[in-house]
């Protein structure tokens, strides 16, 4: 491929810090969410294919310099491009790094995955995100969306129920009308909150409150 430097706009000596930004700016411009029905769709996946490669290309080249050979370090997005399948055994990573509070490079990962290739387990993972960021209604979404495309599957359904709990008033729950237009939240909100978060940290493998 052509000079992946040149690809995001950046020079080889931005810090490790300014090529995740100038790949966070890219993928959001190139997100094949943003041409759903328009003509340049296949031009914009291609251009976001582009960005992701030359991501991985610097990403591992740093790596590999930094430990002093050429290990295999698996691309950020490659690996998921190869390995994301209907076992859901392709979203590891993203499991990991929401479990270590890495949300926004977690959401970065499954951004990247073209929309043909977005399971049953990436609207999971990506309500999982949204709820974490606050995002309730969306979170709704997304859990739903998993629960459509694999009913069987408990994760999923563990998620979607006691979200949907929430937000018919269980545990105090939200109002998706009024979410983004006030600000602060009740006691009984936050207590809620943290039941739906417990519920999404247990099916990644966690335990936020751990009498529960």
């Amino acid at each position: 491929m052509s000079d992946p430097y040149k690809v995001l706009g950046i020079s080889r000596d931005a810090t490790d810090e300014q090529i995740k930004e100038a790949y966070r700016e890219m993928a959001k411009k190139y997100h094949p969410d943003n041409y759903q029905g328009s003509p340049i769709a296949d031009l914009a996946n291609e251009k976001m294919k582009e960005v992701n490669e030359a991501y991985d290309q610097i990403t591992n080249e740093r790596k590999n310099h930094k430990h002093g050979g050429s290990s295999s370090a698996k691309g950020t997005y490659n690996s998921y491009q190869s390995n994301y399948s209907a076992t859901g055994s392709g979203f590891t990573d993203v499991r990991n790094l929401i479990m270590a509070g890495r949300i926004a490079d977690a959401e970065l990962i499954l951004n990247g995955v073209p929309l043909d290739g977005r399971n049953a387990e990436w609207y999971f993972l990506k309500g999982t995100v949204l709820y974490k960021r606050g995002w309730m209604e969306e979170a709704y979404n997304h859990f739903a969306k998993a629960c459509d495309m694999d009913p069987s599957n408990s994760e999923f359904a563990a998620a979607y129920n006691q979200i949907k709990n929430q937000r018919s008033g269980v545990y105090g729950g939200y109002n998706p009308n009024m979410q983004r237009s006030q600000g602060g939240c009740s006691g009984c909100d936050v207590c809620g909150g943290l039941l739906c978060a417990d519920c999404c940290c247990e099916c990644l493998g966690g335990d936020l409150i751990r009498c529960c």
